[in-house]
């Protein structure tokens, strides 16, 4: 892409996420604000793990974004006999009795690991290294994944019976824990009429693995003013119990609060949020308006929380 300066670039990815925006909500309705926090974590170069109930249109949402990006796509449904090496690919003996490596199915640019959580953790951590590394060692042998790499995971919170609950660390690599509710009854309406026919809507290529590659490069340049930056770091301190930037919330509800990851993309957030709104540095309303997604997963509730029934977010909003 040809920009005469960042301003007329940053410029440039909002009118394409607007753009994008229009193509996806052909056939994605009500979804306005999980589209907006998938098109953040791709254009910031992070993986996304969306919670819903069933027939919420994860996978479709997934889908969809893929066909209007133009990359490559795959789904891996993720069952308690999946093996790490359907995931990753193995190696095979040739015709010519040489040892071949056999791509699996993460060698794509998107990623949809369907209900994450029903697999054991050993096949779980066979996406540990491809979304941090972007690469998947076999024996002795790295092999490099295509560029751009998301990881968008989905989980059912309803159903637990048989299901293994993601580690931290792996949680930790998600950069947001997005949670999809039912839509409101307007939205329904429309989605159920615009399901129930035979037409289905033409879907264009808005950007290429080029485009985003360039654009996640610019996210990065966005400056940020010291006092964002600190707003960001402070409020991931505030979330760490028995430290001394630690609130009586946390104190009182949590039992781990979150790492240096979450300020990372408490910042990196905040800048595609405020690119996304034309704006050329973020503030620290940019910074609240991902922080939900961004530490909902990365603090941990202690037993008074689960007794008294509080939730991650009302913490949240609380530190806010």
């Amino acid at each position: 892409m040809q920009y005469k300066s960042d301003a007329e670039a940053i410029d440039g990815l909002a009118a394409h996420v607007k753009q994008l925006k229009s193509e996806i909500s052909k056939v994605i309705v009500g979804q306005d604000e999980v589209v907006d926090l998938v098109l953040t974590s791709i254009m910031c170069d992070g993986h996304s793990l969306l919670v819903g109930v069933p027939g919420l249109a994860k996978t479709l949402l997934v889908k969809t974004i893929a066909d209007v990006l133009d990359l490559s796509f795959k789904r891996i449904q993720f069952t308690p006999d999946l093996m790490p090496s359907d995931i990753t690919g193995s190696e095979i003996l040739n015709e010519n009795r040489q040892f071949h490596f056999n791509r699996g199915p993460i060698f794509s640019h998107i990623i949809l690991a369907d209900e994450i959580n029903r697999t054991p953790p050993k096949t779980q951590a066979a996406l540990l290294e491809a979304m941090q590394e972007r690469s998947v060692t076999y024996g002795s042998n790295t092999h490099a994944l295509d560029k751009p790499f998301f990881v968008l995971a989905t989980q059912n919170p309803i159903e637990q019976e048989g299901t293994y609950p993601l580690p931290e660390a792996q949680l930790d690599r998600f950069m947001f824990n997005i949670i999809l509710t039912y839509l409101n009854f307007a939205d329904e309406v429309q989605m159920v009429k615009s399901t129930t026919t035979n037409v289905k809507p033409d879907m264009k290529k808005i950007l290429s693995a080029h485009d985003i590659l360039f654009y996640q490069q610019l996210v990065r340049k966005i400056p940020v003013a010291d006092n964002v930056l600190q707003y960001a770091v402070n409020l991931v301190h505030k979330t760490r119990p028995n430290t001394p930037a630690g609130t009586a919330e946390a104190n009182q509800y949590l039992q781990w609060g979150a790492g240096p990851r979450a300020s990372q993309f408490l910042v990196l957030g905040a800048k595609c949020h405020a690119a996304f709104s034309n704006k050329y540095s973020p503030d620290i309303e940019d910074v609240k308006a991902i922080a939900e997604p961004v530490l909902r997963h990365r603090i941990v509730r202690n037993y008074k929380a689960e007794a008294e029934g509080i939730e991650t977010d009302h913490i949240i909003k609380k530190l806010l």
